[in-house]
């Protein structure tokens, strides 16, 4: 009876055991398949080899008759051999350096059906994210765009350096003064068309730049200025302007936007409302020879001569500040 008790125990393990086996078996054999076709599914990426010719292997096609010309960054920084970091210096990689290794994607001839590997474009359909096109480029560019660009509006707004530089040209457009409110008001809409304002800085002739103002990788303040303030940029060219005053115009030292529009503006010195309107947003009538003028009012005969023309600067020709021992009320 012990004997064959005994033997059913045996019987019961044995079939556990080759029941485990079987399951261990499949799953192994599961993962094997899994790995082999994500490794097929990933050959372009992983098997994919740097061309030996380097430029001349894609120049081949990409020629300046090709949809995609690229000969002129031989003109530009970027394609400059003697550049000790550069793509094409002796130790570069070349077109692959940005582009990555162009594997299968310079096989000549395919077959029927079958497509060329994928390679990043940088373009809108790329298989990349505009992060990681970013850092191919932070990669050489660390010392210069760095400094604010991680977290910065930019960054944030998922931009790509792409969409505002250009590579494969002899000048990036985007460095020329006379171009950049072209290329950045395609996203800045209205500064583009306040530019265009009876008054305005010259961004229209080239002789400005948004980047004379702006630091377009972000800096410490909300609107991206080259200089800490408003006031510290405007004063990089409107010194005068800087003081320190015996007398202060309260408004002029908190911020130049209290007064103006720096992008454009049809008053002239580019205010943002025609005096006497502007001053009378702070200053009433009590304790002022005149009082507070209407539209009614100025366009009168009873209007008196010293709030038309240049209205209150007629006499507070000081605005900004004073330095004379009796300018107290900005009038010398």
């Amino acid at each position: 009876m012990n004997e064959a008790l005994i033997k059913s125990v045996i019987n019961k393990a044995m079939k556990v055991v080759v029941g485990l086996f079987i399951i261990l078996t499949l799953v192994s054999l599961s993962f094997l398949v899994d790995a082999t076709e994500q490794k097929k599914q990933s050959s372009n990426t992983e098997i994919a080899e740097y061309s030996k010719a380097g430029a001349d292997t894609c120049l081949r096609c990409h020629d300046q008759e090709s949809t995609f010309p690229v000969l002129a960054i031989f003109n530009s920084a970027h394609g400059n051999k003697n550049a000790k970091h550069g793509p094409f210096s002796s130790s570069g990689l070349q077109c692959e350096s940005c582009h990555g290794a162009a594997g299968k994607h310079t096989v000549k001839r395919l077959r029927k059906g079958r497509v060329r590997a994928a390679m990043i474009s940088f373009t809108d359909q790329d298989t990349i994210s505009n992060d990681e096109k970013n850092q191919l480029c932070l990669s050489c560019h660390q010392a210069s765009t760095t400094r604010h660009w991680l977290g910065s509006t930019h960054q944030s707004s998922d931009l790509a350096c792409t969409d505002c530089h250009q590579i494969h040209v002899r000048n990036d457009p985007i460095l020329n003064s006379a171009q950049q409110l072209e290329q950045c008001g395609q996203c800045h809409t209205k500064e583009k068309i306040a530019s265009h304002s009876a008054f305005s800085h010259p961004l229209t002739s080239g002789q400005m730049g948004c980047t004379d103002c702006h630091a377009a990788h972000d800096a410490n303040n909300e609107q991206l200025l080259a200089s800490d303030s408003v006031n510290e940029t405007c004063y990089q060219c409107h010194a005068e302007k800087r003081g320190p005053f015996l007398w202060e115009h309260e408004p002029v030292s908190d911020s130049c936007l209290n007064c103006h529009r720096p992008h454009g503006s049809n008053q002239a010195g580019l205010l943002t409302q025609r005096a006497p309107y502007l001053c009378q947003n702070c200053h009433s009538s009590d304790g002022h020879p005149s009082f507070s003028s209407g539209s009614d009012y100025l366009q009168g005969q009873q209007a008196s001569a010293f709030l038309l023309g240049r209205s209150c600067a007629n006499c507070h020709a000081k605005v900004h500040g004073s330095n004379h021992p009796s300018g107290n009320k900005l009038l010398r």
